[in-house]
């Protein structure tokens, strides 16, 4: 019966978990739609909006603590509590980039004439793969799946690269306009570390299904 009931409670875990990955992901998503269309009222309310994504992990350690106290889970199950609190950090830490890139639409305000690159949409299109990748990793505890966060991570590093050195391209070309310019730099930065963030969740995974550290960027 104790057994039944942990197993309940971890389910629950898991579910709240992968609330907070879909609250992340389309604040991201919404910021992004901020920047494109310059929509400052909306880059706004997704920064307004941020406490609640807060709050949801707090929760999250709330119940993985309570679990930790109720049961006194040993080995893998302690491992899970473990996992849980360290997963739902870095989902809270990759919705804080959804605050900065809604800060970087207010920045460039609403009559700028820069045109946002359509690559900062791919680049985002394959972290949000990784984030449905990861937490069907997590759910299933499958290293596998975690082991492929690691070759996204890389496309993601790649595509990163890629429009930093146009975006170093368009500042000499219009010097006037590089504070403009940088905040799309800084997006794809913001991208970038959101990937790095689910990486971290692939690694974590590996913890608790082999109780040991692994560096999937190796």
């Amino acid at each position: 019966m104790i057994r039944g009931q942990f197993h309940e409670d971890m389910d629950q875990l898991k579910y709240s978990i992968k609330k907070l990955a879909v609250g992340t992901v389309q604040a991201f998503e919404e910021a992004l739609d901020a920047l494109y269309n310059q929509d400052i009222d909306k880059a706004k309310k997704i920064i307004e909006e941020d406490d609640q994504l807060d709050r949801k992990e707090l929760e999250i350690n709330e119940q993985a603590i309570l679990l930790i106290a109720k049961q006194q889970p040993v080995a893998t199950d302690l491992r899970r509590m473990i996992v849980a609190i360290k997963v739902s950090s870095d989902l809270e830490r990759m919705a804080d980039h959804a605050v900065n890139v809604s800060k970087s639409a207010i920045h460039l305000g609403e009559d700028h004439d820069i045109t946002i690159p359509p690559a900062l949409r791919d680049m985002f299109g394959v972290a949000k793969e990784m984030v449905d990748t990861a937490t069907k990793a997590f759910e299933n505890e499958d290293i596998s799946l975690a082991r492929v966060l690691a070759e996204m991570d890389d496309k993601v590093d790649e595509m990163y690269g890629q429009i930093t050195r146009e975006m170093l391209e368009l500042t000499a070309n219009n010097p006037q306009k590089i504070q403009h310019i940088m905040q799309m730099a800084y997006v794809a930065r913001y991208i970038e570390r959101f990937a790095d963030h689910i990486t971290n969740i692939g690694e974590y995974i590996f913890y608790l299904v082999k109780g040991q550290t692994f560096d999937l960027n190796e």
